[in-house]
């Protein structure tokens, strides 16, 4: 122990008033804490127990003893406390936001198993749009962001990224859907489409992807939900446009098809993770930074052997 045992007979004493009676509650013998005591009290030179007929009573020296040492023991519980942090780092709590798309995607199978082999762990998952992610975590106000398209800002670190560009979603029994390998654009635009809606990060791409079309594209739905999205497409009202990651579940069930597009019209979309650039992250979530990049990287291993994305550089940028 960091402090002697002496300090633990004496509160006992103290709390008592009687050496019998607290030798009792400590589980030791009379004889060794009525040695401590006497130590003590050489020690410091003056009495800190009364000795009456029924007991004992502090002093007026053993008042400010007494209050000493229980200010250390409560200390010491405080290191115990953290040490025991040390040992269990799964305790604690992480804070994370996301933009829509993962939120709807991958990222709640990726916290349920987090959760199941870190069960004392408290995860706190906000949602946000792409132009809105980054201002929470700049604020403080949760831990790390994930998102795409996140710009470099002043107060930010990039903690890790991943190139997931846009393809096309279609229903199994499409026509296209049969066709193997990366799609033209020009056969897409010529199928209904439901789109994300105009000022979303996700429409902003799309903008991009069909600007070198001669002619404007008018689609027949414009959500803001990438469920509804997936919801259409399964219900043969038109095709769209998403990242792998957002119908992941989906394409792992046969209820739709992922199709990258032609190299021509690809466009690259970084997927971000990150934090604030003088936040010192905590041990639950480091260790949920360490998970989620674990899971991600072997996601986008098979995105990319099914050439759904382009071959990953290191998606590790910055770890603090």
């Amino acid at each position: 122990m960091l402090h002697s045992r002496k300090l633990q007979y004496i509160d006992e004493i103290a709390r008592c008033g009687s050496i019998r009676k607290a030798a009792a509650h400590l589980n030791v013998a009379s004889s060794a804490i009525n040695r401590q005591i006497l130590a003590l009290e050489e020690e410091l030179g003056v009495p800190i127990f009364e000795r009456l007929p029924r007991g004992l009573k502090l002093t007026a020296a053993g008042e400010l003893c007494i209050e000493h040492i229980r200010d250390v023991l409560k200390a010491y519980d405080k290191l115990e406390t953290r040490v025991r942090g040390l040992k269990m780092p799964q305790a604690g709590r992480v804070s994370l936001i996301s933009t829509v798309g993962l939120a709807a995607g991958p990222l709640p199978e990726i916290v349920a198993k987090f959760v199941e082999s870190h069960p004392r762990v408290r995860i706190q998952l906000a949602i946000d749009g792409a132009t809105t992610t980054a201002n929470p975590v700049l604020a403080g106000e949760v831990d790390i962001g994930i998102g795409f398209n996140i710009p470099a800002i002043p107060g930010l670190r990039t903690i890790a990224t991943f190139d997931i560009p846009i393809g096309v979603v279609l229903p199994p029994d499409h026509r296209l859907a049969k066709e193997a390998g990366p799609i033209d654009l020009a056969k897409v635009v010529q199928e209904p489409l439901v789109l994300a809606q105009p000022g979303m990060s996700l429409r902003n791409m799309i903008n991009l992807i069909l600007a070198p079309l001669p002619v404007p594209v008018e689609p027949v739905v414009e959500s803001a939900g990438p469920e509804t999205l997936r919801y259409l497409v399964k219900k043969g009202v038109g095709l769209t446009f998403l990242n792998p990651l957002d119908v992941i579940g989906e394409c792992q069930r046969g209820e739709l098809v992922f199709r990258p597009l032609t190299e021509s019209y690809r466009r690259h979309q970084p997927m971000k993770l990150f934090a604030r650039s003088r936040a010192t992250l905590d041990t639950a979530t480091s260790l949920f930074i360490e998970f989620l990049l674990a899971e991600l990287t072997q996601i986008v291993a098979e995105l990319e052997a099914k050439g759904h994305v382009p071959k990953q550089g290191s998606a590790v940028s910055q770890r603090d």
